[in-house]
């Protein structure tokens, strides 16, 4: 009997395989109509791609699959190689290609916010890759995997870290763009209340801008700003909140998933107490924030909270919780809210057995914990540390107790100088003025004009 020459059974092969292609395209058709049906989004065509991708597209199929396997393996290549600008691009295909692969929407996002934006020098050049990254997770990636834990944290992430924290030089930039977006979009009062049942047009126009561009809900907004507020909506710590609470509300994940979410929650819980007040300054663009010290117990419940929900990691959690007490402590003592700080000195006391040394009182514990502050020069922590000696200084005043006044006052101006000179060249984490500073806790403390103490130009507060 006559073989097929190898040349032929190849022929044969090509013809079965060409034979083939309309079955695979019904096929396909069918596995489309069953996606619709229970509601799978279908993967985006890809925009200027090579030939052989845009077919692949065009085909289907487990073709795709193939394919991203193997831009992935040249993503994780540019990766290496710090090539994000091409790395961008190959990565928008493989998550057209497979839209359900969350680890490239994150790692998109992550070049886009933090590796790229840094490649430029102006603000609002930055701002634009960084809220494109937030956009294309909230838009796109979370489109695909609505209940993908990693696309949440990650989402959420953005907002705590590279917008609410001070590593970025462009940081007030991006702070200054969202508070005006919020405001143009939840009104004056920058909350979502009225929204819920909007009665008027322009209240339900701003009501479908919340939803359909920035994909919020008022009625969880509101369920977040009970649980864990009140929230100021302008910052972006209190969206990161909301998109780590969506994703501890309706995702199922690994252990270290949903670990990495809550941590994100009992962070940013603390970044709202320690810069959650926004400071605006009439008549100009410019933004600072302060302290929010009515935020203290609700971080304190966040952290029970998440230990409830992970016991295998409380002592993990707890680290976090005993720094958190360590500053509010002595947060509350010096705004002169004494009894706040005791109720919560003798919690950590008894909480925990290494917060407070043994013999060790409220005063002395105050003063080492202002002491290991000024030399740590966190800004946030700086901030907050500065208005409570002014607000001591301020209210001392007022009773007419002047040397308590002057020491604080004068405790104040060392502590800012410290700063401003070990900070001096960093522009990212410079600190206000100390006469604003002073001007904004005088507003906050004696709103009536007739209640502010007199000689408003202390020397002493003047460096």
């Amino acid at each position: 009997m006559n073989t097929l020459s190898p040349q032929t059974k190849k022929l044969l092969l090509a013809l079965l395989a060409l034979a083939m292609l309309p079955l695979l395209f019904v096929s396909q058709r069918g596995l489309e109509r069953q996606r619709t049906e229970l509601g799978v989004m279908m993967p985006a065509e890809l925009q200027n791609a090579p030939p052989l991708l845009a077919f692949v597209t065009a085909a289907g199929g487990g073709f795709r699959g193939i394919v991203a396997n193997v831009l992935w393996i040249r993503a994780d290549q540019l990766q290496q190689e710090e090539k994000y600008f091409e790395l961008y691009t190959l990565s928008d295909w493989i998550t057209k290609l497979q839209p359900e692969f969350s680890q490239v929407w994150a790692m998109r996002a992550w070049n886009m916010a933090w590796n790229i934006s840094v490649k430029y020098t102006e603000p609002a050049d930055r701002w634009l890759w960084v809220r494109s990254g937030m956009e294309m997770l909230r838009d796109e990636g979370l489109r695909y995997n609505p209940r993908d834990p990693l696309l949440h944290r990650e989402l959420a992430w953005i907002y705590q870290d590279k917008m609410g924290k001070y590593t970025d030089l462009a940081h007030k930039h991006y702070k200054q763009q969202w508070i005006m977006e919020m405001y143009a979009v939840l009104g004056t009062n920058a909350a979502p209340d009225q929204l819920l049942n909007p009665q008027t047009d322009d209240e339900r126009r701003r009501a479908t801008v919340l939803r359909e561009q920035y994909k919020l809900d008022p009625a969880f907004m509101k369920q977040v700003d009970e649980k864990y507020g009140p929230l100021d909506w302008r910052m972006p710590e209190s969206h990161a909140i909301y998109w780590a609470a969506l994703g501890l509300s309706r995702c199922k994940g690994s252990a270290f998933d949903m670990l990495s979410l809550r941590r994100t929650m009992w962070q940013t819980m603390q970044g709202s107490y320690i810069r959650g007040r926004l400071i605006e300054h009439r008549g100009t663009n410019r933004v600072d924030f302060g302290p929010n010290l009515e935020m203290i117990p609700r971080v304190n419940a966040t952290y029970e909270e998440m230990k409830a929900a992970e016991p295998e990691k409380r002592e993990y959690i707890s680290r976090g919780q005993k720094n958190f007490l360590k500053g509010a402590i002595y947060h509350l003592y010096t705004n002169n809210r004494q009894r706040d700080a005791a109720y919560w000195f003798d919690y950590a006391r008894t909480s925990f057995t290494d917060v407070v040394s043994a013999g060790q009182g409220l005063d002395e514990f105050v003063v080492a914990g202002v002491t290991e502050a000024i030399q740590g020069a966190n800004p946030s922590q700086m901030r907050a540390l500065l208005e409570g000696l002014i607000s001591r200084y301020l209210q001392s005043r007022f009773y007419g107790e002047d040397d308590d006044a002057n020491g604080h006052a004068l405790l104040a101006r060392r502590v800012w100088e410290f700063y401003s000179e070990k900070y001096k060249n960093a522009a990212n984490v410079q600190m206000a003025a100390l006469p604003e500073i002073e001007a904004d806790v005088r507003a906050r403390l004696f709103p009536a004009p007739s209640a502010n103490p007199a000689n408003t130009n202390s020397p002493a507060l003047r460096p």
